[in-house]
C-alpha cells in the first residue's frame, strides 16, 4: 500500500510539471526566465511568463515528486512513514477538490488513503518503524 501511494504521488507530480511543460506549452516561455525579466514582476499582474512559471517549475510537482520519492525510500528501508504526510497531502487534496473540483484530485486523496491505511497496518504488525531507534545510543 505503501510503496503504491509512494508511486503514486511521484505520478501526480511528475505529470502535472511535464504536462504543464508541453501541453499546456510552459515551456515556451523558458527564455523569458532564464533571462531576469520576470525579476521585477508584480504577483497581482503576471505576465504569461510568470504564470507558465507558477503553473509549471514553480508548482506543487516538483516537491510531490520529492515526497514520493521519500515515501519510497522509507519504504524500502521498513521505515512507516509519518501519519502526517497523509493527513497533510489529504487536507491540501479536499482543499483543492473544494476550490476546484476538475482538477485530478482523487488521484491524490487515494494515495493519501493507501498511506494512512498502510500506517495503520504497520501499526496492526506492532512494528510501524523498525529502524527509528536504531541509530539511539543507550
Amino acid at each position: 500500500m505503501i510503496k503504491c501511494a509512494g508511486w503514486l504521488l511521484v505520478f501526480f507530480g511528475a505529470a502535472h510539471t511535464l504536462l504543464a511543460l508541453t501541453v499546456e506549452g510552459a515551456a515556451r516561455h523558458a527564455g523569458e526566465w532564464f533571462s531576469g525579466a520576470l525579476w521585477g514582476e508584480d504577483f497581482t499582474d503576471m505576465s504569461p511568463a510568470n504564470s507558465a512559471l507558477w503553473l509549471s517549475l514553480e508548482s506543487f510537482g516538483l516537491p510531490l515528486v520529492v515526497v514520493g520519492l521519500i515515501v519510497l525510500w522509507l519504504d524500502r528501508r521498513g521505515i512507516t512513514p509519518p501519519q502526517f504526510i497523509a493527513w497533510t497531502l489529504g487536507i491540501w487534496g479536499v482543499l483543492d477538490a473544494v476550490i476546484l473540483i476538475t482538477t485530478p484530485w482523487p488521484l491524490l486523496l487515494l494515495a493519501n488513503i493507501l498511506l494512512l491505511a498502510g500506517g495503520r497496518r504497520a501499526a496492526r504488525r506492532g512494528n510501524p518503524a523498525p529502524h527509528a531507534g536504531a541509530t539511539r545510543v543507550p
